[in-house]
């Protein structure tokens, strides 16, 4: 059951006799008065039990009600009493007439009045009830009927136990109710009153354009309005559900986090061997080949789309991959509780709407082993990252005079910074000025970067030549990450003559430093297979992990790592004094 009940509904000028009847035919019955104290403990009596039988047959969404599941639980006189007592006043707005229902909002008993009656509005708007109830009552469109219910410990234990706090929330939501209302915000026009009930205080919500050709709600609209609600009046326990803030929250998530920091860690620096995914990104491939139009997911037929979710699925089978996804779920479906009435189901990682640009890489992947595209990874460490841009700024100084006095260091460093992409102080120009200068004064992560940048095409023309001239200057002093991309390119044979024992030479270099690529192509040098189709699940796994890092920090408000502002400082000082730029962790890894 969820923590807030919204219910939202329209009037229409269409009789309601059968309701008006069981308005009629309550009125007399037992039930509708509050029992007396001595006896609101008894079992709730055969007529009660009558009433609320005809209750739910005819307005049957009462069934969601706070009021309905206490009863369930304990079916006391007294629960019995309350059910259907707010039953009935929920149900007001297709009984009576639009006049009396907003006359009954503001001054039924237990209203709490902020003038001569319950009614509050935009701030700065002045309220005449009689009035409003002809403007409502005249109205020729749509009246919305909302309800807002909430249990009387949240009520109380959050501050929403007085008229006040319900209308600073909604004049603060009212935007957000216009735009799922579908209303221009100049165009709406709401009114609203708190009953302090003593089990579940609510509010009444009366909402409509001053364009009768406007307001139109869909399921959607009216999940986008409660969850908005829930996460303001909430925000405290939600915090709690983010931050885990309590002794075991926090404990549980210390080793959560950790664990999936290393799960991430794992998915984004080793190898995936799947000869599913091998197979399959290679049928895709050959077929994009003969495939016209936009090569993105959304744009392909049905039988390709087939093949590209069949990839992403044979990801999701990884067991890391399954307790990361397993988790993320317990975590999303922990924070959607509070405003869900029923929890979706679990989908396949390919139908995951918040996945869903892993399929678009899975597209990427496959075109470029079709035109023999060489690819690199991120930064393995990506997650640790500088922010502070003051800190950014001051560095650009300091080493623009280094570097102007030749230190080369600094000149691979300006090139690093001003090469970040949308950033900024992103400068391609500059960036290609300060690592050219490095790469031709020796500086081997330069000559790395720029190797890259020849190869791909990126921001310069492609010259695969002038490449391996810089990436063999960088290998030769050591660069394992040159040495495997060297390596790689000669076991490939497509932009360099393929040479096999060259190759080896250079993986060989690579996987005597660690470089775990380098030993995986090692192992597999004989095979028939494009060494970039053996690597394609693990890059895709790569991306995965991305992914699931990025939606982590999205949903649950911080990053599995955070750093505070003193730690970035020292690591960026370090990273200084080696001989790396700000965010240069390591040289970019190729596949």
């Amino acid at each position: 059951m969820p923590r807030i009940i919204f219910k939202c509904r329209y009037l229409k000028n269409t009789p309601k006799a059968h309701l008006a009847n069981l308005v009629e035919y309550v009125a007399t019955r037992e039930g509708v008065e509050k029992v007396s104290d001595s006896s609101h403990i008894l079992p709730a009596t055969k007529n009660q039990q009558k009433l609320i039988s005809e209750i739910l047959k005819m307005l049957p969404d009462t069934a969601d009600l706070f009021e309905y599941e206490d009863y369930l639980k304990n079916p006391t006189r007294e629960n019995a009493s309350e059910f259907i007592s707010i039953a009935l006043e929920n149900s007001l707005d297709l009984i009576g007439k639009k006049k009396n229902f907003v006359d009954y909002i503001a001054n039924r008993p237990r209203v709490e009045k902020l003038g001569n009656h319950g009614l509050f509005t935009d701030e700065g708007v002045p309220i005449v009830l009689s009035q409003v109830a002809e403007e409502v009552s005249n109205h020729t469109g749509n009246v919305w009927t909302n309800i807002v219910s909430l249990r009387r410990e949240d009520a109380s234990r959050l501050g929403y136990d007085n008229a006040k706090s319900w209308q600073d929330l909604i004049r603060a939501q009212r935007n957000v109710i216009a735009e799922n209302m579908k209303i221009a915000p100049e165009n709406l026009r709401w009114y609203a009153a708190f009953h302090n009930e003593s089990h579940h205080p609510h509010i009444h919500l009366i909402a409509y354009s001053i364009n009768p050709k406007e307001a139109y709600v869909t399921k959607q609209g009216i999940e986008n309005m409660r969850g908005s609600l829930a996460r303001e009046i909430f925000r405290q326990d939600l915090m709690q559900i983010y931050e885990k803030q309590t002794e075991r929250r926090n404990s549980l998530n210390r080793q959560s986090r950790e664990a999936m920091q290393d799960i991430i860690t794992q998915i984004r620096s080793g190898i995936c061997e799947n000869k599913n995914i091998e197979e399959l990104i290679a049928r895709l491939a050959e077929k994009l080949k003969h495939t016209s139009g936009k090569k993105q997911y959304g744009y392909l037929k049905a039988p390709l789309k087939e093949v590209v979710n069949q990839i992403v699925d044979e990801l999701a089978k990884d067991e890391r991959v399954t307790e990361l996804y397993s988790s993320w779920y317990e975590m999303r479906n922990e924070v959607l509780s509070t405003y869900v009435d029923k929890l979706p189901p679990p989908l396949p990682l390919s139908q995951q709407k918040e996945f869903k640009s892993i399929k678009n890489m899975v597209i990427a992947e496959a075109l470029n082993i079709g035109s023999h595209h060489f690819t690199f990874e991120p930064d393995e460490e990506q997650n640790i990252s500088i922010e502070d841009d003051g800190d950014i700024a001051a560095a650009t100084t300091y080493f623009e005079k280094s570097a102007k006095l030749g230190n080369v260091n600094a000149q691979y460093m300006l090139g690093r910074i001003y090469l970040e992409s949308d950033s900024e102080h992103e400068n391609v120009e500059k960036a290609l000025q300060w690592l050219g200068k490095a790469a031709d004064n020796g500086n081997a992560l330069a000559q790395y970067a720029m190797g890259k940048l020849y190869l791909t095409g990126n921001h310069l023309e492609k010259d695969a030549v002038k490449a391996v001239e810089l990436l063999t200057k960088s290998a030769e002093q050591g660069n394992q990450y040159a040495q495997y991309a060297l390596g790689k390119l000669y076991l490939l044979g497509h932009d360099v003559r393929q040479d096999k024992e060259t190759a080896l030479h250079w993986l060989s270099a690579a996987a005597a430093q660690g470089n775990i690529y380098a030993k995986y192509l090692l192992e597999r040098m004989d095979s028939f297979k494009d060494p970039s189709i053996l690597l394609a699940a693990t890059r895709l796994m790569h991306h995965l992990g991305n992914i699931f890092r990025e939606e982590y920090q999205k949903a649950f408000g911080n990053p599995l790592i955070q750093v505070d502002r003193k730690l970035r400082k020292k690591l960026m000082e370090k990273k200084l004094a080696q001989g790396h730029a700000y965010n240069d962790h390591a040289p970019h890894q190729s596949y």
